[in-house]
């Protein structure tokens, strides 16, 4: 395991940030931590960085301990932050050779690997231009390769697309997996965004109120929670009737519109719809991690960015 953290927690007077984390993550994983703002994953993301030391508890990032040795913890990891630290005033380059030289990497081997990961995220055409010129999934791509330049065994991504829009989120996404394969590294990535945790991750543990309420592949914890939805109108469909079919698990009704829960919706949707009898409109969705958010935590994600779809059982 390149990680490993044994009751790590963090308190900050009577809140408590993070409390009693346990978790293990294997290398080339990339893995996520999944909750809403102020779920704690910004603060365990610090802790294993040494950038704050926690209240008890510890961990062993690349084998070595956050508390007694933090220095090779840190020539270990690379970190990109919530938001944009790249220097406007320089171009792509020289943000990247500046941080080569504060990170030592050998200057015969510098123009090379700055080279290589320019490439990497298709920034080699812009490799001289000041960097204030940049779109924001520009600046991010920089950032995120600006944390690999020496070579760290693990990467750490704290809310890496916050701010972007749809398209340029799922371009910067494209980038991270192609880093991870490419580079062999391992990915820690917390992140508010279902979707981004789903496409990206191997491993996602959901954290909310400083604990972790699950952990799995995202597709182990979407099957078990296990239930496709369908949104129907009908004047005719009856719940009694409809409850009565073994692949439905439950109904929500409201006048005419009736939203279900059901098994494989491939298989028994048309069933369904059968049963129910003069269906004026449908619409499908099989479960996502929003359900299981709400599934495991009892509620729907705070501060939720997301939207769209069915909003859950209420």
């Amino acid at each position: 395991m390149v990680l490993h953290t044994a009751n790590l927690t963090k308190k900050f007077g009577k809140l408590m940030a993070v409390d009693r984390l346990n978790l293990s993550v294997a290398q080339g994983e990339i893995f996520g931590l999944l909750g809403p703002n102020g779920a704690g994953k910004t603060t365990t993301l610090s802790m294993l960085a040494t950038l704050r030391s926690p209240t008890s508890g510890t961990a062993t990032v690349n084998g070595y301990d956050i508390l007694k040795q933090k220095n090779e913890v840190r020539k270990s990891i690379g970190m990109v932050f919530q938001g944009t630290s790249v220097d406007d005033l320089l171009t792509a380059r020289e943000n990247l050779e500046i941080h080569a030289m504060l990170y030592a990497v050998p200057k015969e081997i510098r123009k090379k690997r700055i080279d290589e990961l320019l490439a990497l995220v298709e920034l080699t055409d812009r490799a001289n231009d000041l960097v204030k010129h940049f779109s924001g999934g520009m600046k991010q791509r920089l950032q995120l390769v600006r944390g690999l330049l020496h070579h760290p065994r693990v990467l750490f991504l704290d809310e890496p697309t916050l701010g972007l829009d749809p398209q340029t989120r799922a371009h910067v996404w494209k980038y991270i997996a192609r880093v991870a394969r490419e580079e062999k590294i391992t990915i820690i990535l917390t992140t508010h965004y279902m979707e981004e945790a789903d496409s990206l991750c191997d491993r996602i543990a959901i954290i909310d109120h400083g604990k972790i309420a699950v952990l799995g592949t995202p597709a182990s914890l979407k099957k078990k929670v296990g239930s496709d939805m369908v949104k129907f109108t009908s004047a005719k469909a009856d719940a009694k009737k409809l409850r009565m079919l073994k692949f439905v698990r439950k109904i929500k009704q409201d006048g005419n519109s009736y939203l279900v829960k059901l098994d494989d919706v491939s298989k028994n949707l048309a069933a369904l719809l059968r049963a129910a009898g003069d269906v004026t409109s449908v619409e499908v969705r099989p479960v996502n991690l929003s359900d299981v958010f709400m599934h495991y935590t009892g509620h729907e994600m705070r501060d939720e960015e997301e939207g769209g779809g069915f909003q859950g059982w209420g």
